[in-house]
């Protein structure tokens, strides 16, 4: 969850679009605060810098916005956190554009701490082609098998390639299949130039090839971007459940930020009746515009989103409807009673925190999915 003042600074910034910043002079906000704040944010996404936007006009694969679409709602809040396993999917197109069935898809965006969990090639079956104008009626079933390039100067021999997945497909069957290659990116993850791609080949039940393009997968080269070979990748960067350093946590205690982003701390006194006269703890709207700090060209949903957060006086005696913590009421009492000078009344701060779903292109054009937690106040009460 964003500290309230980092997302309202934010929500002004006119970022890398050379716009006037004529806000954050209202703000009182120097170039300085305003890049140091953006690249806390950026930490906060896990991004070093932000990715360049695409050259040209990409269309994500159908597969990451459908993927995109069953884990988040519009405001790409998680729908389930069980859902999603990890909590990144990359896809990477194939970069050979060969008309032949051996595909090679380059990782190096992948960040080192990514554990990988499950490896996916996903390969669209085109209509068996006639041969001399008829179509193929023995052969009514075929094996596919995916193998790993150990040695591309000896693909033919067993010793230059590795099984790793097979299934039987109908020859007359068409549109995407999947096969696990988890194995594969895992060697070429601890060691990059082992990464040779993937050969894959077509064979009848009895082992024999089949009729020459009775049965083909659509290609990097010749067929519509849509249909492109894709390797999907599910990985974990083990910031899941984890609270990055200086976030606000449940039980109160503020984002560790520059200068007058901070929150003024507490001195634990109060000017008479002023707490009094606030409204009761609750959760407010806040409003973050990816467009409004420059990011628009590289994130492709959401738009942007509400963080909400949370405002409002913890009075004594605290009710159910406050939904305070057993340690927030002996703060109350203790506060009411003015049995110690040292102590300070319960803060209004989130209790419930949901997670948010980010697709967007990275440096390398490829599409990707990731969850953040803790980005969303869901409900508030004194602690």
């Amino acid at each position: 969850m964003f500290h309230p003042q980092l997302l309202l600074l934010l929500a002004w910034m006119p970022a890398f679009s050379g716009r006037p910043s004529s806000h954050l002079e209202a703000a009182g906000a120097s170039e300085g605060t305003r890049a140091q704040a953006l690249k806390r944010l950026l930490e906060v996404f896990g991004i070093g810098d932000p990715p360049q936007s695409p050259q040209h006009i990409i269309r994500p694969p159908q597969y990451m916005v459908d993927l995109y679409n069953t884990v988040a709602d519009d405001d790409g809040v998680t729908k389930d956190p069980d859902i999603l396993e990890g909590n990144t999917v990359r896809s990477f197109l194939d970069r050979t554009h060969s008309d032949q069935m051996r595909f090679l898809f380059i990782l190096s965006s992948v960040a080192k701490n990514e554990r990988v969990l499950t490896a996916e090639l996903h390969l669209f079956k085109l209509r068996a082609k006639a041969t001399d104008g008829r179509l193929p009626r023995r052969q009514h079933f075929c094996q596919v098998s995916i193998y790993q390039v150990l040695d591309k100067d000896s693909m033919d021999t067993p010793e230059g390639k590795k099984l790793l997945s097979a299934k039987l497909l109908a020859v007359q069957g068409t549109g995407w299949e999947v096969f696990a290659i988890t194995q594969a990116v895992r060697s070429w993850m601890d060691e990059e130039s082992s990464n040779q791609g993937l050969l894959v080949t077509v064979r009848s039940l009895g082992g024999h090839p089949l009729d020459d393009g009775a049965v083909q997968f659509a290609s990097g080269r010749d067929h519509h971007e849509s249909k492109r070979p894709m390797l999907v990748l599910f990985t974990d960067d083990g910031r899941r459940g984890a609270l990055a350093a200086g976030e606000t946590q449940p039980d109160g205690r503020e984002l560790s930020l520059p200068g007058h982003l901070a929150a003024p701390k507490s001195n634990g006194t109060r000017t008479p009746r002023s707490v009094d006269n606030q409204l009761p703890c609750q959760r407010l709207p806040l409003s973050v515009d990816f467009e409004e700090i420059g990011w628009s060209g590289w994130i492709i949903s959401p738009r942007g989103y509400n963080a909400y957060h949370c405002k409002g006086s913890c009075p004594f005696p605290l009710g159910e409807n406050m939904r305070p913590t057993n340690h927030a009421t002996v703060l109350s009492i203790i506060n009411a009673l003015k049995l110690s000078q040292e102590v300070s009344g319960p803060c209004c701060v989130p209790d419930k925190l949901f997670s948010i779903n980010l697709l967007y292109f990275d440096d390398d054009e490829n599409v990707v999915l990731k969850q953040y937690d803790d980005m969303v106040a869901g409900s508030c009460g004194c602690h």
